[in-house]
């Protein structure tokens, strides 16, 4: 798997740069290749550590892919493309679903149902309320996170949004005392709400089988 990242990397740092620039020939730089395929290949090493070889890895690996393609779209351009959020829900939804047929992992697929569907609901509440403050695509992005935060269980989903929620937070406040931003300065809230998830997925540890 590994080895697999050090061949996608430089194809998910390209799919990056086009979605930001919605220009099919646009092409990455040199530095954005070799960043985007190291932080691939430290992502994969996490989720083999967090869930060993298992059905579900291949959902996780799927998300930490779609995570880096979404994380630097939202910050070039301040959008989350469906074009990448709907298949990864559908990637992760099926890696658990075997993984629930193959290791009797049912419990788990069922909270991580409930957990996207909850995650997705209150988002969604959030954002008819106070349109400003969260996007439609970090709504669907909550509910990718939900399924796959869910799936490890209720504390990693609460932790994962805690820790989102309080990293947007902090670097709200780095960029207002550097004069980076203001206070009514729009940032992207992607980067936060992955960096969260993948915060709360470490401090979980190994996900048992079974």
């Amino acid at each position: 798997m590994l080895l697999a990242a050090v061949a996608v990397g430089p194809w998910l740092a390209r799919v990056s740069v086009r979605l930001a620039a919605r220009d099919e020939t646009a092409l990455p730089s040199g530095r954005r290749i070799a960043v985007t395929t190291l932080a691939l290949v430290a992502l994969l090493a996490a989720v083999l550590a967090l869930s060993g070889l298992r059905p579900a890895t291949v959902g996780l690996a799927w998300t930490a892919a779609a995570g880096l393609v979404l994380g630097a779209v939202d910050l070039a351009v301040h959008r989350l493309p469906d074009r990448v959020t709907f298949p990864a829900c559908a990637a992760v939804a099926a890696a658990l679903l075997v993984d629930a047929a193959v290791l009797g992992t049912w419990p788990a697929l069922l909270r991580a149902v409930l957990a996207a569907g909850a995650a997705f609901g209150l988002a969604l509440l959030a954002a008819l309320l106070s349109p400003e403050g969260l996007g439609f695509g970090d709504v669907k992005l909550l509910a990718l996170l939900g399924l796959v935060l869910g799936w490890v269980g209720w504390g990693a989903l609460l932790a994962g949004v805690f820790l989102g929620l309080l990293t947007g937070a902090l670097v709200s406040l780095a960029l207002v005392a550097g004069r980076r931003a203001g206070w009514r300065t729009a940032l992207p809230f992607g980067p936060p709400l992955l960096v969260g998830a993948a915060l709360a997925l470490a401090l979980e540890g190994p996900v048992p089988l079974g």
